[in-house]
């Protein structure tokens, strides 16, 4: 991260400079400290520039002139989401920073830092990914501006864009340029994005189309919301490597072209990757606890990808579909370095990847054919093709708990509950050893009508669920409880449907505090619907609360028994004609207001 310690290494000049929004953590858990290794495993020199003051160019020379590229990442998580609430409030945390310290990156960090740069050195090429870059190469609505932005590669003067995880991007772009190749070359790697002249686009259109599609422009998804709507569902329908094509956007002054995705990491090179000799401490130049750190220090990554497919998520669009797993040697392997890290109090307080227990699932036609396009794996039901025995998954967490030093592996969240459901013996395995206590699941909502529109499981599944749940617990004689996180506001979604809600929740006990709006972020499809109002997978207009006020309401039905929310439930009962619902009987949710209180 400085130079002296470039210098200790017998380094002169370095070949990376990676710069990003998060603080320097070296653990495989934060992109930065992945990307760090892996590039430093083949033989190049890395440095790190971690939170940058970012009103002069002062921290972007700190560590001179990389002899072939800065990489640039806004950090773990997009900086709009790390700067703000879904309400559009200034946060007053951010995980990824010493001492939990807001305003430590700028909005927008990659245009950003990218501009930064192109200020300190002109000349050197700029290659950006993370998942903030990774989820705006296209034209995309910006919740927090409330309007379609371009992609991010058109708004910076940034090279090449990488998306996905960028291991083996990366690794490429490295060694091209490190052989003299000029990164305005660089055209043809997979899982990249790349700038082509309006002019050349024009020349070489009729050829470039053979292999690669052409989505409406950011003007044409800019004026118009159906042509918007298409535009992702052909974006989505391209996210595979084995089938996918290339993509070309126009922009006014720029042509955005995205080459197919890069294929997973196997076994053997995902293995490699999590085996790198990360320290799992952040940087010892801080002098606060970095909060994220905490939570993840003692945990471990087993899998990539998600075929959940759920609406309100990008893990699909980021990671994939297909699951890539780790083999069970290297994470026993991880698992014993964990032993030795000071403070380890022998709980592994995180088994997992996207989800808990997708570990070793896997179609058979992924590798030769692809993931389908006409239907998702795991909605409206489990297609017969996907092989989702937890077998390998409890056979891991059995010879993890048999480790000497190793008390505890816990698996406190993450848990796709409609494939547990498969399993018997995986969920007496889950509530056996691997529960601390409470067990946090997301059925998100509980009316199927919302929940379809999220493609997530009906009800009757988490019923279903939570049923054989405490049927299990109450055999071990064990007090273990159900944790339900629910979303309020969901494309879809509307007042009576927060009505209904609120009902079952009363009627069944399920009364939570982990409740939460929905955020619209970058390239999901549920961003999709709340903007233009269009299910683009069935181009049917659908139902969107837009206004704070609405979302407000939507959010309070969730927690109607908080004093806080009670005019908010009695302005939505009153709207919604549902007067029933107040006052002192039994069903009712609320009181009936003092005098004028209702008109305030």
């Amino acid at each position: 991260m400085d130079l002296k310690e470039a210098q200790q290494r017998g380094w002169e000049e370095l070949d990376v400079v990676i710069v990003t929004g998060d603080a320097y953590v070296d653990h495989p858990g934060f992109g930065t400290a992945i990307i760090g290794r892996v590039l430093e495993d083949a033989g190049y020199r890395v440095g790190i520039i971690a939170q940058p003051k970012w009103n002069s160019i002062e921290d972007f020379k700190k560590l001179g002139k990389p002899r072939l590229f800065f990489a640039i990442s806004g950090g773990n998580t997009d900086s709009m989401v790390s700067n703000y609430t879904p309400s559009q409030r200034l946060r007053h945390e951010d995980a990824y920073s010493p001492g939990n310290r807001p305003g430590m990156r700028p909005n927008r960090a990659t245009i950003v830092f990218s501009n930064r740069l192109r200020e300190a050195y002109p000349d050197v090429p700029q290659v950006m990914g993370g998942i903030e870059a990774s989820l705006r190469r296209f034209a995309q609505y910006d919740y927090w501006s409330d309007k379609v932005r371009q992609s991010v590669l058109a708004d910076t003067p940034a090279d090449l864009l990488v998306y996905g995880m960028g291991e083996l991007q990366l690794l490429q772009i490295a060694e091209r340029l490190d052989k003299g190749v000029s990164v305005k070359d660089i055209t043809d790697i997979d899982g990249t994005v790349w700038k082509m002249e309006v002019k050349i686009w024009k020349e070489k259109k009729e050829e470039m189309l053979k292999n690669n599609i052409e989505i409406p422009s950011y003007t044409e998804v800019l004026h118009d919301k159906t042509l918007y709507s298409k535009a992702f569902k052909l974006t989505l329908d391209e996210q595979d490597p084995v089938r996918g094509r290339g993509i070309v956007q126009v922009h006014p002054k720029t042509v955005i072209v995205q080459n197919k995705p890069m294929r997973p990491l196997n076994e053997n090179e995902l293995d490699h990757v999590y085996e790198l000799p990360y320290t799992r401490n952040a940087h010892p130049s801080y002098k606060e606890p970095i909060p994220a750190l905490d939570m993840a220090r003692f945990s471990i990554t087993t899998h990539r990808g998600c075929f959940g497919s759920c609406s309100f998520c990008a893990i699909t669009l980021h990671q994939g579909r297909a699951i890539s797993s780790r083999s069970i040697g290297s994470i026993m392997r991880e698992a014993e370095k964990i032993k030795k890290i000071k403070g380890f109090k022998g709980i592994i307080n995180g088994l997992g990847g996207p989800s808990a227990n997708m570990y070793g699932m896997k179609c058979e036609k992924w590798e030769k054919r692809g993931t389908c396009t006409d239907k998702l794996c795991i909605f409206p039901k489990i297609c017969p093709s996907l092989n989702t025995s937890h077998e390998k998954l409890i056979e891991l967490m059995r010879r993890l708990r048999e480790i000497p030093g190793i008390s505890k592996v816990f698996v406190g969240y993450g848990v796709r509950y409609d494939l547990a459901l498969l399993d018997e013996q995986y969920m007496e395995e889950l509530c056996t050893y691997h529960v601390s206590g409470q067990l946090k699941v997301a059925p998100e909502h509980y009316c199927n009508t919302v929940t379809d529109t999220m493609k997530k499981p009906r009800r009757e599944v988490f019923e279903k669920f939570e049923q054989k749940y405490k049927e299990i617990n109450r055999k071990l004689d064990k007090d273990q409880y159900l944790v339900a996180f629910l979303m309020s506001s969901h494309p879809g979604c509307t007042l009576n449907n927060m009505i209904e809600m609120a009902e079952y929740i009363r009627d069944t006990g399920r009364y939570t505090e982990q409740v939460q709006d929905f955020t619209p972020t970058p390239m999901t499809a549920a961003t999709c619907m709340f903007h233009t109002g269009i299910d683009p997978f069935t181009g049917n207009e659908i139902y969107v609360a837009t206004s704070r006020k609405d979302k407000m309401i939507q959010r309070a039905f969730l927690r109607y028994k908080d004093s806080q929310n009670q005019m908010l439930v009695y302005e939505g009962l009153k709207r919604a004609n549902r007067p029933d619902l107040i006052g002192n009987s039994w069903n009712c949710l609320i009181r009936r207001p003092p005098r004028g209180k209702g008109r305030q």
